[in-house]
């Protein structure tokens, strides 16, 4: 949860659209995300959530519209462009590589190598005590090092790794999609721990889950998405759990919540 007073927007999704086909999955959405907020993007299945993030993220071209990031427009071609301005992004079961080491996984790409002669060689050393700042600063208590290999880790210490990831390669927007499925009770707490850490060092957040208990707590503001149409956007305390349950099972806003609606 933020207190950030921050007044200028990191990000801003202007009258996004999307059009697959004769399929139009997002129509006209609009969101903004300030530095150090928590905002939740809610909705049921093919409500269009994963599709305006994969625009935010490079993966698909918007058929309409415009992205601003520090207010400057941007073009997001590829995840590499999305990466460049600081935007991350950190999926349920993808983002690692299950027989490389946590320190490979964390530095996949972005190898720092060292000059030997007309050779250039992975400078294991420094990955390893980089990456161990990564395990600290992710709060993973025990049983994971940087030679750790990741098919032995469990789902919320996956987790972690990516989200400290994110944070060491400064990241000023992480987006965690589904981030808690199929962690334990322990293992989703920490995950909303780390959300909160990310939060206090200004990191913009959108936290994407159909657990709508999780993101009741965790988020400052809320927006709902329709069949690709944003249908309300809510700040902390002015819906509430039950609301949202009703508005995304109706698809619409009852009248008597739509004065508090904010767009």
């Amino acid at each position: 949860m933020s207190n950030n007073s921050n007044t200028t927007p990191l990000v801003r999704m202007i009258d996004i659209s999307k059009r697959f086909g004769l399929v139009q999955a997002l129509k006209g959405v609009d969101l903004e995300v300030y530095p150090g907020e928590v905002i939740g993007l809610v909705g049921d299945n093919g409500a269009g959530k994963s599709t305006l993030m994969r625009i935010l993220t490079g993966i698909y071209p918007p058929s309409r519209g415009d992205i601003y990031f520090h207010e400057e427009k941007v073009s997001i071609k590829s995840p590499k462009d999305a990466r460049k301005l600081g935007i991350e992004i950190v999926h349920q079961g993808f983002g690692l590589l299950d027989s490389m080491t946590v320190a490979r996984n964390v530095f996949l790409s972005s190898e720092p190598v060292f000059q030997l002669g007309p050779l250039k060689l992975l400078d294991m050393v420094k990955m390893n005590q980089e990456t161990r700042k990564v395990i600290e600063h992710a709060g993973i208590r025990t049983g994971v090092e940087p030679d750790s290999i990741v098919q032995y880790l469990s789902g919320g210490q996956r987790q972690a790794v990516k989200i400290g990831r994110a944070i060491y390669f400064k990241a000023e927007l992480v987006i965690l999609d589904e981030p808690t499925i199929a962690l334990s009770v322990r293992e989703k707490d920490h995950v909303g721990e780390l959300v909160d850490d990310l939060s206090k060092h200004n990191v913009a957040v959108i936290y994407i889950s159909h657990n709508l208990e999780e993101v009741y707590e965790l988020a400052d503001r809320i927006s709902i998405l329709d069949v690709g149409t944003k249908i309300a956007e809510y700040k902390r305390g002015e819906v509430s759990l039950e609301n949202l349950y009703d508005i995304i099972r109706e698809g619409r806003v009852p009248p008597e919540l739509d004065q508090n609606r904010q767009s």
